[in-house]
């Protein structure tokens, strides 16, 4: 059986795109793409369900050599999808703000949450690139990328 990572972000249309895409093809990269599913979710206010990826955010995996499809990855709000949270073996949030917010979403014990800085061995928050330029969307994917990069192997060893 597959163990879930959730990532999370805010609306579930930009950093959390990004690093379930990033994080996707790393455990592909390492034979533990079945063995590990990747999911994301929005916590905040303006999360939805079904809003697809944000054009810059799918521009920028595409230069990383992720050809995203429009509708490949669609937005989840964890305020109404509880159970995923539930479900979950590992969150990964963008934020501390996102991380304290999950403990209202969770239903009974949450799993093991952590911001992604952190579960890398960092501080700090990943900033959201919404309403920014390109620019900004490819620093927060090179940030995502390597904080994803130095937890790999905390990741594989907790969960695979």
């Amino acid at each position: 059986m597959a163990r879930t990572v959730l990532v999370v972000c805010h609306g579930n249309t930009c950093r959390s795109v990004m690093a379930q895409a990033l994080l996707e093809r790393m455990l592909a990269e390492r034979g533990a793409a079945d063995a590990i599913r990747v999911r994301s979710g929005g916590g905040g206010g303006n999360a939805r369900d079904g809003m697809n990826p944000s054009l810059d955010a799918r521009i920028v995996l595409r230069e990383a050599g992720i050809d995203l499809a429009e509708d490949a990855i669609t937005s989840t709000d964890l305020r109404r999808h509880r159970e995923l949270v539930a479900g979950a073996d590992l969150v990964l949030t963008m934020t501390a703000e996102q991380k304290t917010l999950l403990g209202a979403v969770a239903d009974g014990a949450p799993p093991p949450v952590f911001t992604l800085a952190e579960f890398a061995g960092g501080a700090g928050d990943i900033r959201d690139p919404m309403g920014h330029d390109e620019d900004r969307y490819r620093a927060t994917r090179d940030e995502i990328r390597r904080y994803l990069e130095r937890s790999i192997d905390r990741l594989l060893g907790m969960l695979g």
